[in-house]
């Protein structure tokens, strides 16, 4: 109370009401991965808040650009095939951010562990996590990078390591994806991924934190790519040509007016071997199934260039030997030397004609456009080409939105997958009997699945804890972290208070109005507010004498959280003619 020495009038304002809780926020994912301009391997992770793309290519950059390979004539219509991306990492945290923020996301938290030139190690992501340990407001882990980056074995580690600092922390829930065996990203068995990942042994405790979900998703996005890196390839044989080799033969060696051998394929040191013959013998060409760079050339006895480059170029396409291409060397005239039962190696002469980057079709070295028709052709190609992703990125925006539109209480189930076309591997009713209950592990995992004129919806609502009847439900171990994070930081008014009575009354009635507030909402079970929750606090009810003089104030809290209708019944019977 103040004193008063000085004669006139004071005011004094007295609080009436009690504090109040605000609630946190209940989806702040946090995602981890590799950006353009993320730290170096030898730098501490970077960890930045972000509400936008935008926010997001200021921090840290574009997408990384990706490698195809382009093949201009691989059917009789003309129409380019694209064979890629070709990258030899998949970095997806640029794309995994988009989606995020297409199907609702709001503000996040990205950890950056490397750039786009380093190599990924699980180590890197392990670090991310203990860097986003010192941070309050995530609510979600997303490790949607790890899936597509480290192996099964390593990501499922580092989801171990995801789910331990939940447990740790308190306020926080991981979203898994069910990472393919082989390491592709569409899944070629479905059931082998499933075994895979529950018979994971660093996934085995603290399963109530993690929601597991699958298959991956085929989504709207586009690849980011430069033309620089999209590689042409004049037909489907020259597809894994990854340079040119050549040698000119004639009388001495190379000669202005010899033969001109050339190879482009994947293998390496080709060879050529001339054999003379009797000069009636027709000019044979012939290959070796076992060394597929070799070529036999036979029947070259007093024949010049012209007559060898001639009777190659008669043979049908499928006669040839595979990688192979022969024509004269200046006017052809001159005699070819043979090597008889010697193989000579061409030389390396680097891409030559088997491939070239695409930007070539814009505009030659004279400026000019030579080929504007295939070069749309292939921009057409390139942009259906779609980017595939894990689909924990895509959940983490469906929690955001489900809890901003209805609220943490509602299962983020049976509700539509924004943009994507679809899951790549259909899912059954009879897989999801697998899927949504495991009775040896308890591991269930959620289904994505597309429905006939509803689109992709999510089709599971369970935590990795399937079995537990407490934790079984995402809705409900995530109404309980944000029930009890919120009450946490409301009541630190309450520290250093005195213990007393009307320190106890000012905190239940808190948590009593913030608890009446989420049953008038929906979020608690029960016909009137006593049968919702209570809340109790109190020497002889949740102190001891002992309790009190060590400082120790005791709040009980007991909540009926809703739990979704995971199975809706209908029973038929028939109803037999009364009248």
């Amino acid at each position: 109370m103040a004193t008063y020495r000085s004669p006139g009038v004071y005011v004094e304002e007295i609080s009436t009401l009690p504090p109040s809780v605000a609630e946190v926020a209940t989806a702040v994912p946090a995602f981890i991965g590799y950006t353009e301009t993320g730290p170096a391997d030898t730098d501490d992770p970077a960890v930045v808040r972000v509400a936008t793309m935008l926010e997001f290519k200021t921090a840290f950059g574009g997408a990384p650009p990706a490698a195809f390979t382009v093949i201009d004539a691989a059917d009789p219509a003309g129409v380019p095939m694209v064979i890629g991306p070709n990258n030899e990492h998949q970095f997806s945290l640029y794309y995994a951010l988009s989606l995020y923020f297409k199907n609702g996301g709001g503000p996040c938290y990205v950890v950056s562990v490397g750039n786009y030139g380093s190599t990924p190690e699980k180590d890197r992501f392990s670090k991310g996590l203990k860097a986003l340990e010192k941070e309050d407001e995530p609510t979600l882990i997303v490790l949607t990078d790890a899936a597509c980056l480290l192996s099964a074995v390593d990501y499922y580690a580092l989801c171990g390591e995801a789910l331990a600092q939940c447990n740790k922390l308190g306020d926080r829930f991981t979203i898994l994806d069910v990472a393919p065996q082989d390491g592709k990203k569409e899944p070629q068995d479905r059931k082998k991924d499933w075994e895979g990942f529950r018979g994971d042994t660093s996934l085995s405790i603290n399963l109530m934190y993690g929601a597991a979900y699958t298959p991956y998703l085929k989504t709207t996005l586009n690849y980011a790519y430069s033309e620089d890196d999209v590689v042409l390839n004049g037909a489907v044989g020259a597809l894994t040509a990854q340079a040119t080799w050549a040698k000119a033969f004639g009388e001495s060696g190379l000669s202005e007016n010899g033969l001109l051998v050339t190879y482009s394929g994947s293998e390496t040191g080709p060879r050529v071997k001339i054999i003379a013959g009797a000069a009636v013998d027709p000019i044979t060409f012939e290959g070796d199934p076992d060394s597929p760079a070799d070529l036999t050339i036979r029947g070259a006895k007093d024949k010049t260039a012209t007559d060898i480059a001639d009777a190659w170029n008669k043979l049908a396409v499928a006669d040839k030997v595979d990688g192979f291409d022969l024509k004269v060397n200046g006017d052809g005239s001159g005699a070819v030397e043979h090597t008889d039962t010697s193989f000579v190696a061409l030389e390396k002469q680097g891409g030559g004609d088997a491939g070239g980057a695409m930007a070539s079709l814009v505009r030659d070295e004279k400026g000019e456009k030579p080929n504007t028709e295939l070069y749309n052709k292939i921009k057409t190609a390139l942009a259906e080409q779609r980017v595939v992703l894990p689909p924990s990125a895509a959940m983490a925006g469906i929690y955001a939105r489900v809890d901003r539109e209805q609220g943490v209480w509602k299962a983020p189930a049976n509700t539509g997958v924004l943009a994507v076309l679809g899951p790549v591997t259909k899912i059954t009713d009879d897989d999801q009997d697998q899927l949504n209950v495991d009775p040896t592990a308890g591991k269930s995992i959620n289904a994505i699945r597309a429905f006939t004129g509803k689109g992709t919806l999510v089709w599971g609502a369970r935590t990795l804890a399937g079995n537990d009847n407490e934790w079984r439900y995402i809705s409900v171990r995530r109404l309980f972290i944000t029930i009890e994070e919120s009450t946490k930081k409301a009541s630190a008014f309450a520290v250093f208070e005195a213990n007393d009575q009307s320190t106890w009354l000012k905190v239940k009635a808190m948590i009593e109005s913030y608890l009446y507030g989420l049953w008038e909402q929906g979020a608690l079970a029960g016909s009137k507010p006593e049968d919702a929750y209570y809340v109790n606090v109190g020497l002889g009810t949740t102190m001891t004498p002992q309790d009190v003089l060590e400082g120790r104030m005791i709040v009980e809290i007991g909540v009926a959280a809703v739990r979704p209708a995971e199975f809706i019944v209908l029973k038929f019977s028939h109803k037999l003619q009364t009248a």
